[in-house]
């Protein structure tokens, strides 16, 4: 699994351009193989628009959207509701520092919350993929600014050596959701081919279970 580092990208389109052209070669005289680009998406998240552009706000509809549970996050006496109210909308990291732990729901039930915030040099991609195909949506804050990661768009390679094979994950996109919007300006993609990675601050991962 790699870091998303663009020149990682890069060294992997081109591969995968070279395994194109030498397909008849066999895998293990190649030394690496790249895969055609794949997508995988979280389904059925609810299409939720923030009712203001106030920063708590936001973060309260990303987050109900990610949980999906409206006894958890984030309606009027939900579980969580308190401690959004609490967090900085403006650092992740609080965010997960409030959200952690032992809540309780309205009807006294108590529920564990795990909350895991990720710098963009922490974050991989097989790790990022796995929760996606697990039906995970993070949070991701670019430009001081949430949203919903729906989906990513990624290349698999292999890498042979002295006949052993290990697997390499690459994403090229994040497929991303703007709350703040109900129209055509809601779906937005980041491509770190073109965008400026380094004002993406991080991720946050949301779950959780009856305790």
């Amino acid at each position: 699994m790699s870091r998303l580092h663009v020149a990682a990208l890069s060294f992997l389109l081109t591969a995968g351009c070279l395994a194109g052209m030498l397909g008849s070669i066999s895998p293990q005289a190649l030394g690496q193989v790249a895969y055609p680009e794949q997508e995988v998406r979280v389904q059925h998240l609810p299409a939720l628009t923030a009712s203001s552009s106030d920063s708590t706000d936001v973060l309260a509809t990303c987050l109900a959207i990610i949980i999906h549970k409206k006894a958890v996050c984030c309606d009027k006496d939900s579980a969580l509701e308190d401690a959004v109210e609490r967090a900085d909308p403006k650092s992740l990291k609080d965010v997960a520092d409030k959200l952690k732990g032992r809540h309780l729901l309205s009807d006294g039930r108590p529920i564990m919350v795990t909350a895991e915030f990720l710098t963009p040099s922490e974050v991989n991609a097989g790790h990022i993929i796995y929760m996606l195909q697990n039906q995970h949506a993070p949070l991701m804050e670019w430009n001081s600014q949430l949203y919903v990661v729906l989906g990513v768009t990624y290349v698999e390679s292999v890498n042979y050596s002295e006949g052993a094979a290990s697997k390499m994950d690459t994403v090229h996109k994040f497929l991303l959701e703007d709350v703040g919007y109900s129209d055509s300006r809601r779906v937005v993609d980041f491509d770190r081919l073109t965008e400026n990675t380094g004002r993406v601050q991080g991720f946050l991962f949301v779950d959780w279970k009856p305790q």
